[in-house]
């Protein structure tokens, strides 16, 4: 019996406020429709090009995005449709981030002090130095300031603090950029462990081929919309397994698959094309493209296409 999602988000579109031109004022939507849920014990991956709305999600779900951004859709935790206050409250505490960029880190405050947080004992003090030991970090890291730390440094003292905050539900964003071979799949076992514990972790990456071996699930965007949501297993299977063209075409796309890339571009936020937003660059498309395309399930798993079966 599947477990309730401990996350869910449904239907979700974002849009931020702009002016054309200086004078004229316009909505521009940069998530459309985009559905996702992680379940407890389960690491979902989330694989995309630039700009289909990965970290955009992170930021929406956190309740990090900025005062021109306006929402529509549920996000959910444990059943409860989240406010921007809910978010507020549990940013932290229940639902960590490892984001992307690593200013994130307080430049005026030793990284130490910002991984162990405000409840310091010695339980805290053993568990970040465990975590550090692992990332090797040693003890004359916790006394050192972000602009001290290289990149592949900050990057792991990210990740520890989303570790040693406790959160149930853990967004990493492309946390292993920076990180050599060692280090990155060091993270990614960390990760594993969480979801072994019983956390949801959801995994943003460019790196498809690592989300495949890691990761449970695995959710294609593109443009800013969800059009795969498929076990791991069926990337790993092969390009039959899966449902959607642009799931098939990433994975020919890979370099052991032959690395045939993908003629044509993502459409830009402001010039998306009616229906399927990945019609322009389909082989199958067809006069019902241009239609709404729903989310419905194909052979155990969820895709936006009318013409997969």
């Amino acid at each position: 019996m599947k477990k309730e999602p401990l996350l869910s988000v449904k239907d979700l579109s974002v849009s931020f406020q702009m002016y054309d031109h200086g004078l004229e004022k316009y909505d521009l939507k940069v998530i459309s429709n985009l559905t996702l849920d992680v379940r407890p014990g389960e690491i979902v991956a989330i694989a995309g090009s630039s700009g289909s709305g990965k970290s955009l999600l992170a930021h929406a779900v956190m309740g990090l995005l900025p005062e021109n951004a306006s929402i529509s859709g549920e996000i959910s935790y444990k059943g409860k449709v989240l406010s921007q206050k809910d978010k507020e409250t549990l940013r932290g505490k229940e639902m960590a981030l490892v984001p992307q960029s690593v200013s994130y880190l307080d430049p005026l405050m030793k990284v130490g002090t910002q991984v162990r947080g405000t409840k310091v004992n010695k339980e805290i003090i053993k568990a970040q130095r465990e975590i550090f030991h692992r990332f090797h970090l040693d003890e004359k890291t916790e006394q050192l300031y972000p602009f001290q730390l290289s990149g592949g440094m900050a990057r792991r003292v990210l990740v520890s603090t989303a570790v040693l905050s406790g959160a149930d539900v853990i967004i990493a964003d492309e946390p292993t950029p920076g990180l050599d071979l060692e280090m990155a799949l060091e993270a990614l076992k960390i990760f594993r462990e969480l979801a072994d514990e019983g956390k949801a972790v959801i995994l943003i990456t460019h790196d498809i081929d690592l989300a495949f071996h890691i990761a449970d699930r695995i959710a294609v965007f593109y443009a800013g919309t969800t059009v795969e949501m498929a076990d791991a297993k069926d990337f790993v299977e092969g390009v039959d397994a899966l449902r959607h063209p642009y799931s098939k075409a990433l994975w020919k796309a890979l370099p052991q698959n032959g690395f045939e890339p993908i003629p044509g571009f993502q459409p830009y936020a402001k010039y998306l094309p009616k229906g399927c937003l990945f019609a322009p660059r389909c082989p199958h498309k067809t006069n019902e493209c241009e239609e709404n395309i729903p989310m419905r399930e194909v052979r155990g798993g969820y895709v936006r296409c009318i013409h997969a079966d």
